[in-house]
């Protein structure tokens, strides 16, 4: 799987439509006032008795932050959390079409899945029938051999992740990869750290495993739950970090097959590589090679009962959703209530949406495209591209830091750098994808199946550029370090994020920093270690590299500072990256901004806000957005991306530009003195 450095998480939720873009369809009249206000942000958001030196996000969303109630099924409130439900009415449509109609077999497969899933009482009927011939499998395994070959089909859980992405030092192949993986909580602090409130999470689990066994017939639930969690407490001990996860050089670890037995024997690599049919890859980039090597000894010295039982909760945590609604509730009150504070379930509709994104994605996606693209889009996205072109090029061309020899190679990467607005120009065929009207959970097992037999096809060719890894109805975007890409899907491309009938200043201060964040990932500390061609190759000087981590560093420093919750700082390391997208492509937009008024005119004061200020207020204003402490806590363990509060405040604050337009002074709780501001360009 390709490595996506995106701009906006979403935290588990999903995607939106094209309400308001210069048409809700290719011939519907052009919108002509803004959505948003009269210049495309919420004057009714702000709070004016917020200094925006002493807090912009709050001057900005005040007032939204005060009002604003998280709906009970989700994580969060805000633009992020909120416009994916645009997005679910619209594929709900989009069901109820090919429901009535069925008149292609991607329209059939879409009906089919989503009956399949909207039918519970068939579901609560079957009870475990469906799941007993998976778990019969499981139960049949008597040798270690046989657990490594089964851990490896689609479906099984496994403290490896084998996949097929393009490799990293020769981007037009693919290679066979082996990740570290494995673990039922979020992450590996979970496990580990020693604060009461991870010492509760980790009894609920034990308590929620040996739920799930009890509920599977499962004999020695108590006992076996106790095993997995010490089992995966062992796994997560020995993982790597995701700041450590971070450094592409380090997971960069190719082995051919008798290295890889060498280091972690107990795996079976010959066996498992044949039968997932990778014969014709003699060469697998491990990813974390003493993680590996650890699970494979694991692999080894565990009981086989232990592996046994840990494959069979995590086969029925994982397909609850398949099976009756006690495992169901079961798997929410722990997932959703107790690890992210969410109190309520989603409707079951939507729930069904986001099966359909997952498994059918594209087949939705193209028909999404149809009636909520506009390719009016394209041209002001096109000239807000140009912009962010030109700007980053002036940027490079006058970056002290940097010296000539990595300056002629930025420039080249800049040159090569490819932009994808909207949707794929051709979809994914699922013809070869089986899919029931009656049975959910073998179409889970057969989308598992059809997934990976789609990468293994694709594996036998050169790398094919044209593949996304989103679809048009997600609600974000994303950089591709190995393509050099930026991809922005159809649904991101709607207010507040874009709208053509906004202010100039509102489109690049949100649109333009989106684009500029993406751009921005190629020369970010993780990015600018792939070259124009997207090779893991080092480009830089050094001279060049030890000046550009002195302003990264220093970015950590800030970052480290921030406690969102008592007690739990922000990573700076962890969220670097995004935060340096951040701010360097805050400062591309600003300077693309001024090049569109050089070429259209001055910005006029519009309800007593200079073009500077709308810039900066609707950058704000992008960011919208309050999460629950549950979600907050998983994302500042193990999430890039800093919360969208800092991602305002700790922006904002280095940029010389944004004291001027409101004559932020010494004396207010954001400023930093000139000499301490991080200026990435």
């Amino acid at each position: 799987m390709n490595k996506l450095f995106g701009g906006r998480p979403v935290f588990w939720q999903s995607c939106a439509v094209l309400a308001l873009l210069a048409s809700t369809n290719a011939t519907a009249e052009p919108v002509v006032k803004p959505h948003y206000g009269t210049w495309g942000v919420d004057p009714s958001s702000m709070d004016h008795t917020i200094q925006p030196g002493d807090d912009f996000f709050g001057y900005a969303e005040g007032h939204w932050l005060k009002t604003a109630q998280i709906k009970p099924d989700k994580t969060g409130a805000g633009y992020n959390y909120e416009l994916p439900d645009l997005s679910e009415n619209a594929e709900r449509e989009i069901v109820k079409n090919a429901t009535l109609h069925r008149t292609t077999e991607n329209e059939r497969k879409i009906a089919d899945l989503y009956a399949a899933w909207m039918n519970a009482k068939a579901i609560e009927a079957h009870g475990l029938a469906s799941a007993q011939p998976y778990l019969a499998r499981i139960g049949a395994v008597r040798d270690r051999t046989a657990l490594t070959l089964l851990m490896a089909e689609p479906g099984y859980a496994s403290p490896f992740n084998i996949g097929i992405s393009p490799d990293a030092k020769d981007p037009s192949v693919y290679t066979a990869t082996a990740e570290q993986g494995g673990l039922g909580l979020p992450g590996r602090d979970y496990y580990l750290l020693p604060d009461a409130k991870y010492v509760s999470i980790r009894r609920a689990y034990h308590d929620y495993i040996a739920m799930v066994l009890k509920l599977g017939h499962q004999p020695n639930a108590e006992a076996s739950a106790t095993a997995i969690l010490a089992l995966e407490t062992q796994l997560a001990h020995d993982h790597w970090t995701p700041e450590q996860l971070r450094d592409p050089v380090a997971t960069y670890n190719p082995m051919d097959r008798g290295k890889l037995e060498a280091l972690a024997p107990g795996a079976h690599w010959k066996q498992v590589l044949d039968q997932l049919g990778l014969q014709h890859k003699p060469i697998v980039i491990v990813g974390q090679p003493s993680a590996i090597k650890a699970a494979a000894a694991q692999l080894d010295t565990v009981p086989l009962a232990t592996w046994r039982a840990y494959m069979t909760y995590h086969f029925l945590s994982d397909n609850a959703q398949y099976l009756s609604a006690k495992f169901d509730e079961l798997h929410f009150n722990f997932y959703g209530k107790t690890l992210f504070d969410v109190p309520s379930q989603k409707p079951r509709w939507k729930r069904g949406i986001a099966l359909l994104d997952n498994t059918l994605g594209e087949a939705v996606g193209e028909i999404y495209v149809r009636t909520h693209w506009s390719h009016q889009t394209d041209v002001q996205m096109a000239e807000l591209l140009d912009d962010l072109r030109a700007a980053y090029a002036d940027k490079i061309n006058h970056a002290a830091w940097m010296d000539e020899p990595t300056r002629k190679e930025a420039l080249i990467k800049l040159g090569t750098f490819d932009p994808r607005v909207g949707h794929p120009g051709k979809y994914i065929d699922y013809s070869a994808l089986k899919v029931s009207a009656t049975d959910p959970l073998a179409n889970a097992m057969n989308a598992g199946k059809f997934d990976w037999a789609l990468q293994l096809g694709r594996s036998f060719k050169p790398v094919d550029r044209t593949l996304w890894g989103m679809t048009p109805q997600t609600v974000n975007a994303y950089y591709d370090p190995s393509m050099n890409q930026v991809t922005f899907p159809a649904a991101i491309l709607q207010p507040p994020f874009f709208d053509p009938a906004a202010d100039a200043a509102v489109n690049y201060g949100e649109t333009g920093a989106t684009i500029g964040h993406e751009m921005g990932h190629g020369f970010d500390d993780e990015g600018r270690q792939f070259d124009a061609q997207g090779k893991l190759r080092d480009w830089w000087t050094a001279e060049s590299a030890k000046r550009y981590t002195e302003h990264a560093q220093a970015l950590v420093k800030q970052y480290d500072a921030y406690q969102p919750i008592p007690g739990v700082h922000i990573k700076g390391q962890l969220t670097l990256g995004e935060n340096l997208g951040d701010l360097g492509g805050l400062e591309a937009a600003y300077a693309a901004y001024h090049r569109y008024l050089k070429r259209h005119g001055p910005a006029p004061i519009i309800d007593g806000y200079t073009g500077d200020q709308r810039f900066f207020i609707a950058y704000a204003q992008s960011w919208q957005g309050k999460v629950r402490e549950g979600a907050l806590r998983a994302q500042l363990l193990s999430d890039p991306h800093s919360p969208e509060q800092y991602r305002v405040n700790g922006i904002v604050r280095n940029m010389d530009a944004w004291y001027q337009a409101f004559n932020v002074q010494p004396n207010t709780k954001l400023y930093i003195s000139p000499e301490k501001r991080v200026r990435v360009w």
